[in-house]
């Protein structure tokens, strides 16, 4: 069978390498010249299998005036004349409650650890270079309620196979001594050993890389849609363009993965996504010299009280961080900017050194999230239409099980886990 991918980021990419495998032809096409040039770019390259909680919580009642008015609030939401953000807003706090969390919860924990199953096989048989490492991860917490809080997160989860222990400030700082010359006064942390990273976007290329000396596979770059013709309840072609001209692509079936592009395509093929872009800003800074480099974290940590992310990429420290709800503005603000500079100074200070922004990456990008958080895999209301959507902050987490996923519904095979969770219309 033919298929054609829609989308070239994480997901795409991994739902391309899985189908290939399982023997069909492949066409890959993406808007941008590279793969894994959208919001795979700059993500915050955590794998964290084990930390999965959705951003739907019953904790945002109490919060939702600081997330509105507070300046300094790391979830921004700038109401829009938008009927879609106010659709995805009523169902997301729809969601923010313990037993759909809950719920959530052990749904994502479930595809996050078939994803890192699928991850090991696919380095193993296709090894090339992404910066990967096993190092772990702290989740740290400067407010004793919170760590009272996580112990129970951590409690709960221990049900569902996660191997993670709270442990005191004394015992974080043993596993991640560059934390002592932060300017904090820690409570404790969440320290969940087989914790990984790497980064996205150059998976996404060595994995494209790899996949072209495949005969069954095309990629094709800087390559937009432009219409969609429908037949018969079932996509027909797709027109696009590209700097070679317009082209009909044609194939037996599609899979949809332009993560937050994902609902404006749906719409041309007549149905709607729970979809919304959550915004989020990140920089790369360079380790240029031994002290930066002993300045910076080995273990990969979470600020959690400012919802900023660090993780070791060789000799590049990624900082990502902030969520804001405010349509598909491309802008990057100094302002998001200067609050991961500022963060990374004050947990981990000499890893930036003189390095102004422009020396950082500066990037935004865009998380294709869910009103739950629970992603949407498998068939669409379009006959020969596949979704592999709404994996939000967690893309690169699970974008190896949910394109494994994929592959076994597509090709009528009993799933390793169960599918019901993911299906649309769920």
């Amino acid at each position: 069978m033919h298929i054609c991918v829609l989308g070239a980021g994480i997901i795409g990419v991994t739902s391309a390498y899985r189908l290939l495998e399982d023997g069909h032809q492949v066409t890959l096409i993406d808007a941008r010249p590279v793969a894994g040039g959208g919001t795979s770019m700059g993500n915050g390259a955590q794998l964290s299998y084990s930390y999965v909680a959705p951003l739907a919580d019953p904790s945002v009642w109490t919060h939702w005036p600081h997330y509105l008015f507070s300046a300094d609030s790391p979830l921004t939401l700038k109401p829009k004349l938008d009927p879609a953000q106010w659709r995805w807003l009523l169902k997301f706090l729809g969601a923010c409650n313990t037993e759909r969390v809950q719920q959530t919860t052990i749904e994502l924990l479930q595809l996050a650890f078939y994803s890192r199953d699928e991850l090991t096989q696919l380095h193993q048989a296709v090894p090339f270079d992404f910066s990967h490492r096993i190092a772990g991860k702290l989740v740290m917490y400067t407010d004793p309620a919170g760590l009272v809080s996580a112990r129970k997160q951590v409690a709960f989860q221990s049900q569902y196979g996660c191997q993670q222990e709270v442990i005191d400030a004394a015992r974080c700082l043993d596993i991640e001594p560059a934390l002592g010359n932060a300017s904090r006064d820690w409570a404790g942390g969440v320290y969940t050993p087989s914790e990984e990273a790497g980064d996205c976007a150059q998976f996404c290329q060595g994995l494209v890389n790899a996949m072209s000396s495949n005969a069954g596979f095309r990629f094709l770059p800087s390559t937009t849609v432009t219409q969609v013709h429908m037949k018969d309840g079932a996509i027909a072609s797709l027109q696009t363009t590209s700097p070679a001209g317009t082209q009909s692509i044609d194939a037996d079936a599609f899979v949809l993965a332009l993560g937050a592009d994902s609902a404006a395509f749906a719409r041309q093929a007549g149905f709607s996504l729970p979809l919304y872009p959550l915004k989020g800003y990140s920089i790369t800074v360079p380790l240029n010299d031994s002290f930066a480099q002993s300045a910076a974290p080995q273990v990969s940590i979470t600020d959690i009280s400012k919802k900023i992310v660090y993780a070791r990429l060789g000799n590049r420290l990624r900082v990502a961080g902030r969520v804001e709800l405010v349509g598909m503005d491309t802008r990057i603000p100094d302002r998001a900017i200067n609050e991961l500079i500022d963060g990374a100074n004050e947990l981990f200070p000499g890893s930036i050194r003189d390095q102004k922004a422009a020396q950082l990456s500066p990037w935004a990008g865009f998380r294709p999230a869910t009103p739950s958080g629970v992603p949407v895999i498998g068939a669409s209301p379009v006959k020969n239409l596949y979704l592999n959507i709404g994996q939000g902050a967690l893309g690169w987490t699970l974008a190896c099980g949910s394109a494994a996923l994929l592959a076994a519904q597509i090709g009528g095979r009993k799933t390793v886990i169960d599918d019901a969770p993911f299906r649309y219309g769920r």
